[in-house]
């Protein structure tokens, strides 16, 4: 499904990713761990493309893209990667002038020209999934936290993408919030729905991940199964790294 082959990505003579291979199969879910900075947030963004990587091919799919210094990629080539993802952000991110639903069938009308009735039946399937059907015609305002997120899920889930990508999801959330939309990603998993998460939050990560990998310093330091990383974790920065984020977790 998603190849990442020899990824490096410099800023300056800053190398934030360095060196990254990564494979995620269709329908499993890989969660990005690691201290901030450590470049999980850089590494979801150039699945997509919001951050080309210096160097390195990514492929989704049959889209793929080869990337050299100096080589400048056709926006064409990068929208057909781009097409295959959607993403979701730490701050939700949606159009503050627009209700929920419209939130969800914006991209659906403006970008691939759907038909109205149809991205609003779309969009109703879509927040019933993520049990904000009831809160359709209401502005972000007047929604918490985790019901923005939770639209801004189904906004990217509304063209049906390959992958779904997610940034922090529930790190602007309070405990309670953020079990809403983990629960939501949950199901999402459940269903076979293919995804890629950042995140600090290893509730989320333990509950619904397949692979983890622990980044640190832009490369990866250890790969595994939920259970072996966050029980039995080989490596010793990787130990330390998931009791210091447990306990302040139960604090």
């Amino acid at each position: 499904m998603i190849t990442l082959s020899h990824i490096i990505k410099r800023f300056g003579e800053a190398t934030i990713l360095n060196d990254i291979s990564l494979t995620v199969p269709e329908g499993s879910v890989t969660a990005l761990v690691g201290p901030s900075g450590g470049g999980k947030s850089t590494l979801l963004r150039s699945i997509n493309l919001l951050e080309q990587p210096t160097s390195g091919a990514v492929q989704i799919g049959d889209a793929r893209i080869e990337f050299q210094p100096g080589r400048k990629i056709a926006f064409a080539e990068i929208q057909k990667v781009r097409c295959e993802t959607g993403m979701v952000f730490q701050n939700f991110q949606l159009f503050p002038h627009r209700t929920a639903i419209e939130n969800v069938i914006e991209g659906l009308i403006t970008v691939q020209k759907w038909p109205r009735e149809k991205a609003k039946t779309r969009a109703i399937e879509l927040l019933t999934k993520v049990g904000m059907a009831h809160k359709a015609d209401a502005w972000p305002a007047e929604l918490s936290g985790g019901q923005q997120q939770r639209v801004a899920i189904a906004r990217a889930l509304a063209p049906s993408p390959k992958v779904l990508l997610c940034d922090e999801p529930t790190s602007a959330l309070d405990p309670e919030l953020a079990g809403e939309v983990v629960d939501v990603l949950s199901k999402l998993a459940d269903e076979g729905t293919t995804m890629v998460i950042a995140t600090h939050d290893l509730r989320l990560a333990s509950k619904i991940a397949h692979q983890v990998v622990f980044l640190e310093a832009g490369q990866i330091v250890e790969t595994g199964n939920a259970e072996q990383i966050f029980r039995d974790p080989q490596r010793e920065r990787t130990k330390r790294f998931v009791s210091s984020i447990s306990a302040a977790q139960t604090l």
